[in-house]
């Protein structure tokens, strides 16, 4: 994948303590490595709860640059420059997913030194058809609804991504 075949998105940087610096910087394909040290995106991560109590796991696209093909209990992305964090989460669900959240509650801010990036970590209360699931070309290729056993299932599981379950590790703990 080059350059030109993802969307061009300018990412506001943030400073360690959250503040916006007033710099931009460009996406391109696994470039966010290149962002300089200290320096920081805004993430936002949403692991999605029906209200019949399971749990959305989505499967990243084969062409993504992180965790190709990978399933994940989490939509989300990138913010663009001048959003805040609740409207990325509510964007990037509705992009991945075609869902609106009926609440969205903040369970952990992570910064990650590795991917230059300072995420914002939502559960995500839904309702409505669970069968009306949108993927997003390039970022998601299937679904599956999960109950509690089948999300601890997969948190367990060496198809785990890591990274997700640390910033959910207080709520995985808490359905254990």
């Amino acid at each position: 994948m080059s350059d030109t075949d993802i969307q061009q998105e300018i990412w506001d940087l943030y400073d360690r303590n959250g503040n916006r610096t007033g710099e931009t910087f460009v996406r391109g394909f696994g470039n966010f490595r290149d962002i300089p040290e200290g320096k920081y995106h805004l993430v936002v991560d949403l692991l999605v709860l029906h209200a019949d109590g399971t749990y959305l796991l989505t499967k990243r696209s084969d062409i993504k640059d992180v965790y190709p093909g990978y399933w994940e209990a989490s939509a989300g992305g990138s913010a663009v420059s001048g959003e805040e964090p609740l409207e990325a989460a509510v964007r990037e669900l509705y992009e991945e997913t075609g869902l609106t959240a009926d609440s969205l509650e903040l369970v952990d801010i992570t910064y990650r030194d590795v991917s230059h990036g300072v995420y914002y970590s939502y559960l995500a209360r839904v309702s409505g058809d669970k069968d009306r699931i949108v993927l997003q070309e390039g970022e998601t290729t299937d679904y599956k609804w999960v109950d509690r056993e089948g999300l601890l299932d997969y948190v367990d599981s060496d198809e785990a991504m890591t990274a997700h379950n640390d910033r959910y590790k207080s709520y995985i703990n808490k359905l254990r």
